[in-house]
């Protein structure tokens, strides 16, 4: 191995300029020539009653264990076989009701094609994602994706670099248009990803992260000021609800509201009169405790409110929350 010759950071912008221009180039190629066999091959795994198989030797198949990953999590099921596993047993893993993915940008990865005849022998439909359709790979296909590439963006044009990232586009594509078929939607993809930003926003209730019974806190329209302001120091949300006889939310009563009575009646003023009736807000804005955690943030963002009240489908109080609540269940 030669000595490296002194870093040249222009000379690195630029091949990095290259590189993406390859790619990209690479990727718009194979869109324009893009043609029935995407639909057939689409086609092939609706129809399917399995899961896809994905196969791929050395670069090509760390692009496969991606492109299953990604079938999976958008609706698709799918699973990585290593071909040269599958000769010591793991073929055992794809049934009559599956669909093969062979991955190679030659085609003629010796590891995939030796497998060739055992999968036609069991009917297994086979999809090629090959840079050279009339490859062995390709002819032993039902439907060919052609993700050939003009050149690599190794300098050399040795490294799998455009190859791989047309492998890569291809694949996505394929699960786009799948997804797309099959009616997978957002909801759908925050199941397979419970444990993900997205799934806590699509899946999380305002019902799971509210506090509820004695933790929230309510006074009737006839308590004094008094008694509304314990109420509030109790429950440490920094506001209560005013509410009727059957608990349906009346009115609010806050910390900034006290401030800001204050403020107007002067600290000479005799509050001690006052009722919740008095001093409410009428009519606060609040959410049901079956809506998305991630609306009652919208709604307290858009309010400019660090806090809600949350009622039931009868507009009964059940419940409040506010920011800290959110933050905590990593809604927001």
């Amino acid at each position: 191995m030669r000595s490296p010759t002194p870093f040249d950071p222009l000379r690195a912008q630029a091949l990095a300029i290259e590189t993406l221009t390859i790619e990209a180039m690479a990727i718009t190629a194979m869109a324009e020539r893009l043609g029935d066999a995407f639909a057939q091959a689409t086609q092939l795994v609706l129809n399917s009653q399995g899961r896809v198989v994905v196969m791929g030797m050395g670069k090509s198949g760390h692009i496969g264990r991606k492109v299953a990953a990604t079938l999976a999590s958008t609706g698709t099921p799918a699973m990585f076989v290593h071909p040269a596993e599958a000769s010591h047993g793991d073929l055992g893993m794809i049934t009559a009701a599956d669909v093969v993915l062979g991955i190679s940008n030659s085609g003629e990865s010796e590891e995939i094609t030796v497998l060739l005849p055992l999968i036609k022998r069991m009917g297994v439909p086979l999809v090629a994602l090959t840079g050279r359709p009339q490859s062995t790979l390709g002819r032993h296909a039902d439907v060919v994706l052609d993700a050939s590439v003009e050149k690599e963006a190794c300098p050399h044009n040795l490294a799998p670099t455009a190859s791989t990232t047309a492998q890569l586009a291809m694949g996505d594509a394929l699960a786009v248009a799948l997804l797309d078929a099959r009616g997978f939607k957002a909801d759908d993809f925050a199941r397979s990803h419970p444990g993900g930003a997205l799934g806590r926003k699509l899946l999380t209730h305002v019902s799971d992260v509210m506090r509820a019974s004695a933790d929230v806190p309510r006074v009737p329209l006839d308590a004094d000021l008094m008694t509304l302001m314990r109420e509030i120091s109790a429950k440490g949300l920094g506001m209560s609800a005013v509410v009727d006889a059957d608990d349906r939310v009346l009115g609010i009563f806050t910390d900034g509201d006290l401030r800001r009575l204050i403020e107007k009646t002067g600290s000479s003023a005799d509050l001690r009169s006052l009722t919740a009736r008095d001093v409410m807000h009428a009519n606060p804005r609040t959410v049901r405790s079956d809506a998305l955690a991630v609306e009652a943030a919208g709604l307290m963002e858009a309010s400019r409110i660090t806090s809600v009240l949350v009622v039931d489908e009868a507009g009964r109080l059940c419940g409040a929350l506010n920011s800290n609540d959110l933050m905590r269940a990593k809604v927001i």
